[in-house]
């Protein structure tokens, strides 16, 4: 090839490894994001497909890159939490046990700044769900963390929580793969996993306080078996600067003082 058509190659190979990476930046950025479907219509129901902008360094040189890993696939019994790039994940959190601890009904309180909520973990058909957030409870991950937002929609009513940053792109440094989504319905009372995509699971998750209309593609892992009024009251309280898509930090501000888990 000669020096010039060689300089162009380096130069489109080098674009496309950019616009990659950027790809890559903006789908990890959708964590927060929730899309609510209605029958064939696509509607946005205070969710929506809004996304934060990440900013990075082009790469300028023409070293080759390393090549993405493939996932490793979990024995039967067992779970795989893999390595992720985020946003406030403390250093030294590691992962939680391959093995579930909880194969049965798991309850938990969550104490915040609005009130108390009593929650059920189903580690029957949510076990890897339910393992990752009684692991993060237990190392206190949840704690003066505040849920960073609201939905008021007839299509989404729901309070999304536990990122670390308040950003909506923060997590614990690892991700996992969906569970308990076949059929799945957000009906009053679930508590379900938000992600930015298949199998990216991490720390954000959301409350339902309002049947709610979503495609079944986020993890159900439990339910509300208190405090529906604390989350009525903060969604009567309204919503911050709502942004495109209608939701946004609630005026009424939420912020996780403990989760614990039974017996623990």
């Amino acid at each position: 090839m000669a020096g010039k058509d060689r300089k162009k190659e380096l130069a489109r190979q080098r674009y496309e490894r950019q616009q990659e990476r950027r790809r890559a930046q903006e789908a990890r950025a959708r964590r927060v994001r929730i899309i609510g479907a209605v029958a064939a219509v696509a509607v946005i129901a205070g969710g929506g497909a809004g996304i934060f902008a990440l900013t990075g360094k082009d790469d300028t040189s023409d070293a080759a890159e390393p090549q993405a890993s493939a996932k490793p696939s979990p024995k039967p019994g067992e779970c795989a939490y893999t390595a992720a790039a985020e946003a406030g994940a403390p250093k030294d959190l590691g992962t939680p046990p391959v093995k579930p601890l909880h194969n049965g009904p798991l309850k938990a309180t969550m104490k915040t700044s609005q009130g108390k909520l009593g929650l059920e973990l189903d580690g029957a058909k949510a076990p890897c769900t339910t393992n990752s957030f009684a692991f993060l409870a237990e190392k206190k991950f949840f704690e003066k963390t505040f849920c960073h937002r609201l939905s008021t929609s007839e299509g989404l009513k729901m309070l999304q929580c536990g990122d670390p940053t308040g950003t909506g792109k923060g997590g614990p440094g690892y991700q996992f793969a969906n569970e308990n989504t076949e059929g799945a319905t957000y009906s009053k009372g679930t508590l379900a996993m938000a992600n930015s995509g298949p199998d990216t699971n991490g720390s954000q998750f959301f409350l339902v306080y309002g049947d709610s209309q979503l495609p079944p593609n986020y993890s159900v892992f439990g339910k509300i078996t208190s405090g529906l009024d604390v989350l009525d009251k903060v969604a009567k309280g309204g919503i911050d600067k709502p942004g495109d898509d209608g939701t946004g930090e609630p005026k009424k501000k939420v912020t996780i003082d403990s989760v614990t888990i039974a017996g623990k």
